[in-house]
């Protein structure tokens, strides 16, 4: 195997949802980096890998980055802490810190909503989950009230990703 490609961030749920499916058009394993381009403001999520029934995610939230109360319904998926802390929320205000060599993992159907709380320093995380899209109904998230709440917009949080020149995780 060569060495892996530095991957690109997916700036949008759609890119997301078109970068994991493409992903999974391989039945060879697949080398991937975990190199990111670190944030003054927003959050990248990026598809390392995938097969229709598992996906690898490299996401990375500025400081104080957030989004909101929202659930998988057909979809487990672990976080794994690479690089600085977030505090976990359930729906009855419950809460979890999680640090760098930590993991969360988040049931199907669970609602939950996390910040990125480090303040020097972004967070940077895997997210495992499955199965991939092809085996999620076609409103894979969802908000407390039931209805699809779409990863990059206003009523999840989303505010423009503005990059920090020349400073990378994984380099």
């Amino acid at each position: 195997m060569d060495d892996a490609p530095i991957p690109k961030p997916s700036l949008s749920s759609q890119s997301i949802f078109e970068d994991q499916l493409a992903a999974t058009e391989t039945s060879k394993p697949t080398l991937f980096s975990m190199k990111a381009q670190m944030l003054e403001q927003g959050r990248t999520d990026t598809v390392l890998a995938a097969t229709e029934d598992l996906s690898v995610r490299l996401k990375v939230y500025a400081s104080g980055g957030e989004n909101e109360l929202h659930a998988h319904p057909d979809e487990d998926h672990v976080f794994v802490i690479l690089q600085g802390s977030a505090l976990f929320y359930g729906p009855d205000g419950e809460t979890q810190s999680v640090a760098a060599n930590q993991g969360f993992m988040m049931p199907k159907g669970m609602l939950y909503r996390f910040n990125a709380t480090s303040t020097d320093e972004c967070l940077v995380m895997l997210r495992i989950g499955t199965p991939n899209f092809q085996g999620q109904a076609k409103d894979d998230r969802i908000g407390r009230d039931g209805k699809p709440l779409v990863g990059d917009t206003k009523e999840n949080k989303h505010v423009p990703v503005i990059f920090k020149e020349g400073v990378r995780f994984g380099d």
